[in-house]
């Protein structure tokens, strides 16, 4: 079987994702490249010529995301924290963006015995699943309301068990709802929450807009419906000196912040920013009683 060199398949494959408009057409090229060989990126130039079969299988991913689809789809994986998980139509895909509130949630809870954990709007089941690996003596609670979503999350946690994580219970839930896990009311030490943020009608990349489903990402037109239900549900579950952290679109850097300061069981309300410096998610906590 023929062999040919790696890489000028990986610079065919950028000049193709170049050209297609991809943001990161380098990055893309050999993270696929690296899939298909079945090594770790950096690794790939110890393995100087490759066969033409592994070629082939290159191009016809390169076309693939050429077309706008996501690099996750591809892979089938997409990683947050410590954990991988599955991805694919029909979930919204997580961004390394929201490893920053990951990590500041366990912080939060960094001194707590065995926390209660609930992620509200889950997803694949992302932040659950990472907060059950990182924290294995955790008791981890996710919710969400879509079928789909809820597929993804079931298969994702039974994978995490599978593996030798502990449980994670999910639950078929919308955070509008006024008895939601209301076993768990004033219990909590840690809510965490990645919502659907975008206002209505906002441009979205393609990789976004036609594979991302619209549930998971529109908050009505100010983009804060479901945030302001979350709030809510959070102020009805957390325990005195329990911590929430919501992910928000970078137009609410103030707003969030003052949706949180409007409830008065709330406090030490913090906006943070990522690496980009943009407002990306906001914290609090329970007050104390007086």
């Amino acid at each position: 079987m023929s062999r040919q060199p790696l890489r000028l398949a990986i610079l065919e494959a950028e000049r193709t994702l170049a050209a297609a408009g991809v943001a990161s057409p380098r990055a893309d090229a050999e993270i696929l490249a690296a899939h298909v060989v079945g090594v770790e990126r950096g690794r790939l130039m110890l393995h100087p010529l490759i066969d033409a079969s592994v070629v082939e299988r290159l191009r016809t991913l390169v076309e693939r995301r050429a077309t706008r689809e996501p690099l996750q789809h591809l892979l089938g994986t997409a990683v947050l924290g410590p954990v991988e998980l599955a991805v694919g139509p029909g979930v919204f895909t997580p961004r390394p963006e929201t490893e920053l509130l990951l990590e500041w949630g366990l912080k939060a809870v960094a001194s707590t015995p065995s926390p209660l954990v609930v992620d509200l709007c889950t997803g694949t089941g992302a932040l659950a699943i990472a907060v059950a690996a990182a924290r294995p003596d955790a008791i981890v609670h996710a919710v969400d309301v879509d079928p789909s979503a809820l597929t993804w999350a079931q298969r994702n946690i039974a994978d995490h068990v599978a593996r030798g994580g502990t449980a994670v219970t999910l639950h078929a839930a919308d955070v509008g709802e006024p008895d939601l896990l209301v076993e768990l009311e004033a219990h909590v030490d840690l809510v965490l929450c990645n919502p659907p943020y975008v206002p209505d009608g906002t441009p979205l990349p393609p990789e976004v807009t036609e594979w991302d489903p619209p549930l998971a990402l529109f908050g009505g037109p100010d983009g804060l419906e479901v945030i302001r239900a979350v709030i809510g549900a959070a102020a009805g579950l957390l325990r005195y000196g329990g911590a929430l952290a919501i992910e928000h679109d970078d137009t609410h850097g103030d707003v969030v912040p003052a949706l949180l300061c409007r409830r008065r069981v709330l406090t030490d309300v913090e906006e943070h920013h990522d690496l980009a410096g943009r407002p990306r998610f906001a914290t609090a906590r329970r007050r104390r009683p007086a």
